[in-house]
């Protein structure tokens, strides 16, 4: 997609979700938004943009670590529960109580009593949330085999971007298509009209964000809230105060200025001496 007019169509679409944002906090509304999908195919960037100009007090995400021992010994879905929304709030979960579904079951970190339990639980735990008053949005991240491998090469290569490739992620191209059936089951128990699954194609990554942010606007019934006005008042006049000598304070070093006198230099065609 052309990326000026993506950056168009991301600002206006970013523009509404920060009037959602107004709307959630004056209704008291409680909103959970459950990113999954295959590795590489773009959901924490995704996620980026959504919460790019959202309060953090208001949308915050939810990315766990692998469970402690003693989380091991709980109910599954304990752990997801303190990090649900109160009035007020979005929670975007970068993965989630799905993580039964997918890695753990195709790389054999859980049983398969506790992975047909939970294929008959989430569907319940769901609709618990769902009766309660929660907004439950589930979107699938979808991507292609050769893409796929393609955004794994490009990390790898990336020293800024290295961190995000795992051995999980890298196991995901052996195994294809047991996360292929793993996800199709998981469809066939958790696909519910309460909390239906959203599927998202991203091998096209601006298009992918655009049409998840617009779904996501459309599936919440908000609407624009009247805004009291912030005036900024006179600065009052001063009162004596006098600050003190600059050179009582230790000062960060000017970084910036060695930066414009490198940059300086080497237009002139002199050597870099940092």
């Amino acid at each position: 997609m052309d990326k000026k007019l993506y950056e168009r169509e991301l600002k206006r679409l970013q523009a509404q979700l920060v009037d959602m944002q107004a709307w959630v906090r004056a209704r008291g509304a409680r909103i959970v938004v459950v990113f999954e999908g295959r590795d590489a195919a773009g959901k924490g960037s995704t996620i980026k943009r959504v919460t790019e100009y959202l309060n953090p007090r208001i949308a915050r995400i939810v990315a766990l670590p692998s469970p402690t021992e003693r989380e091991r010994t709980q109910w599954y879905f304990q752990r997801y529960v303190p990090h649900l929304p109160a009035a007020g709030e979005i929670v975007l979960m970068d993965r989630s109580w799905y993580n039964r579904a997918g890695v753990e079951h195709v790389m054999g970190y859980c049983s398969n009593a506790e992975y047909h339990r939970f294929l008959h639980q989430a569907p319940i735990f769901e609709r618990m949330l769902v009766e309660d008053g929660v907004i439950l949005l589930k979107y699938w991240f979808s991507v292609s085999d050769t893409e796929q491998e393609k955004r794994f090469r490009s990390r790898a290569q990336d020293p800024m971007r290295r961190w995000k490739l795992s051995p999980n992620d890298v196991a995901s191209i052996t195994r294809w298509e047991d996360y292929s059936r793993a996800k199709d089951v998981m469809f066939v128990h958790t696909d519910i009209p309460e909390a239906p699954w959203f599927e998202v194609e991203s091998d096209d990554k601006r298009r992918g964000r655009l049409n998840m942010i617009s779904h996501l606007l459309a599936q919440v019934p908000w609407e624009p809230i009247e805004r009291e006005p912030v005036e900024v008042p006179p600065r009052p006049a001063t009162k004596g105060y006098e600050r003190p000598p600059r050179n009582e304070s230790t000062l960060v070093p000017d970084h910036a200025a060695e930066v414009e006198r490198a940059a300086a230099a080497q237009a002139q065609g002199q050597p870099d001496h940092r």
